[in-house]
């Protein structure tokens, strides 16, 4: 089974596991936002996903 390239492009995995990704719908759009919030859209935040989908997704987590 093939891994899906598009979610991995859009995820980072830890080394113990964990996934981080950009949250979506903040990439453009941004220039009439103050410098702070499009500051804090650039955090990234934890990816919560079950065994079931990873398996799906991930081959190797």
């Amino acid at each position: 089974m093939k891994s899906n390239k598009s979610f991995l492009k859009r995820i980072k995995v830890s080394r113990n596991g964990k996934m981080t990704s950009r949250q979506p719908g903040k990439n453009h759009f941004n220039s009439k936002e103050s410098r702070r919030s499009q500051l804090n859209k650039k955090r990234t935040a934890p990816y919560t996903i079950t065994n079931k989908l990873k398996s799906r997704y991930l081959i190797n987590a």
